[in-house]
């Protein structure tokens, strides 16, 4: 790797899985105030997508230079058509480093991954991977560690799974000077290899942590046990090995910090860095709605857990019945069957008409201003902007105490726990009927928000740690 001087402009790869540049939402925000917020560098974004065939939502900066898309379920990237040599040896001690067993570790994890890098960049690693044999080593592997059979269909499920999760790996490592992950997971594999093939510096922040959102979602899958097992070791190892190898983690909260360490990370590499947004754009709302309202402004995604704020809200009219619910923010295409239920649970509760879907909005300030108060009630969250957003605007925040929700909120809005309906509609009414409480805490918001979570900040932060990297040099 060349060692710059704190003053040349960078080359940044700055990793998203597949948020940025094509869909909305925190971290695509939080990739293009970074963007924006350093017009002396050059950025390169890497996406994981689903076939190639995304196009973007973001207007592109002028220093973004470059989008490379990796597609994970289209075709597969192929550097040739010969099969791996040594392959079967791999794949073998890549199963045994992360299927629990007495063997596996995140070291031999990271020295099997690399290795597999190897091969993938002169080969059909993909072809080998979904192999009769490698299913064969997959069942082994599961019944010797004693966690019970595995089906043959789970586990050519399972290896199927793998092989699309390994696919980054596949294609020519990226170039630059740093190389910035916007999260842990599968975008560390982009990451790992661009530092095994040049030497590039590696920094991993982390809006909500990203293993334990795998932890989350495998709950709701038809997945039989054994192939979630498998998946999710696989995961774990692959966070517990992106920590040990970054050069620098910037976690968005305390509460994302102590997930690292437990997981493994250097508490000498870390630094706490929160989110931040421009106080000017998110102005103090001139006045209030006529009738009490609730917002929500967000993703519709089952992180977000709208069924516990819909069920909350019935409570709230039960109180007020006057009172509106207002949700703003879009609907992924994965999730669709998700809004839809939600719809369902409004119809069933005889919301209809008083709690309504309103999409997508132009201005996300407006959609603040429309209420009384800003209501989260995720499951899983990282440092959210809509909660600190809505805190600059003078709207006191009713959320869940997830993440790094608590730290952003402190005495400035209500939290409440995850999962209860009854606690969220309870903290809501107390707001809507108690004016002096609700605007002394808006008030305490907004300060907040000026005195600890603006972008200049938060650049200026970010900026540093580049310029760290680059003038000390890190080994391959």
């Amino acid at each position: 790797m060349t060692t710059l001087s704190s003053e040349d402009p960078l080359r940044v790869a700055l990793v998203s899985e597949g948020c940025y540049p094509f869909h909305p939402g925190g971290v695509s925000l939080w990739c293009d105030q970074l963007i924006r917020g350093m017009p002396q560098h050059a950025f390169t974004t890497v996406a994981l997508t689903v076939d190639g065939t995304e196009r973007p939502w973001w207007p592109a900066p002028a220093n973004l230079t470059e989008v490379v898309t990796m597609p994970l379920w289209g075709r597969r990237p192929r550097r040739a058509r010969r099969r791996p040599a040594g392959f079967d040896e791999v794949h073998e001690a890549f199963l045994r480093s992360f299927i629990p067993h007495t063997d596996s570790s995140p070291e031999k994890f990271a020295r099997a991954v690399r290795r597999i890098f190897d091969l993938a960049q002169t080969s059909d690693v993909g072809a080998a991977l979904v192999s009769n044999d490698s299913v064969a080593r997959l069942v082994r592997a599961v019944h010797d560690c004693g966690e019970g059979p595995i089906s043959l269909q789970d586990a050519v499920i399972a290896t199927d799974l793998l092989e699309h999760s390994l696919r980054p790996l596949s294609f020519p490592p990226v170039r630059a000077d740093v190389c910035h992950l916007a999260m842990n997971g599968l975008s560390a594999l982009v990451g790992l290899a661009a530092k095994w093939a040049h030497g590039t510096p590696l920094l991993m922040s982390e809006h909500g942590v990203y293993l334990r959102e795998r932890y989350l979602g495998a709950v709701g899958e038809s997945l039989a046990l054994p192939a979630k097992v498998v998946l999710l070791s696989f995961h774990r190892a692959l966070a517990g090995a992106a920590y040990r190898a970054c050069d620098m983690l910037t976690p968005h909260s305390d509460y994302n910090r102590r997930w690292q360490l437990h997981s493994g990370a250097d508490s000498g590499r870390m630094w706490t860095m929160y989110n931040g947004i421009d106080p000017a754009e998110f102005p103090v709302a001139p006045g209030e709605p006529d009738v009490p309202t609730i917002v929500f402004v967000g993703r519709i995604d089952p992180l977000k857990d709208l069924h516990t704020l819909i069920r909350a809200f019935g409570e709230v009219r039960r109180a007020l019945p006057e009172a509106r619910l207002r949700v703003f923010g879009p609907v992924p295409e994965a999730n669709k069957d998700y809004h839809a239920s939600c719809v369902r649970l409004v119809d069933q509760l005889g919301l209809a008409g008083s709690a309504v879907f309103e999409g997508l909005v132009p201005s996300q300030v407006d959609a603040y201003h429309a209420g009384h108060l800003v209501a989260l009630t995720s499951v899983s969250e990282g440092f959210p902007f809509t909660v600190v957003e809505a805190m600059s605007t003078g709207r006191p925040p009713v959320c869940t105490d997830v993440g790094g929700v608590s730290e952003a909120v402190a005495d400035a809005g209500l939290v409440v726990p995850p999962r209860d309906h009854e606690a969220v509609a309870r903290a809501c009414v107390r707001l809507l009927t108690d004016n002096v409480l609700r605007r002394k805490l808006g008030g305490l918001a907004r300060q907040r928000v000026i005195e600890r979570f603006t972008v200049q900040r938060w650049n200026d932060s970010y900026r540093a740690r580049y310029a760290e990297l680059t003038t000390t040099g890190v080994a391959p």
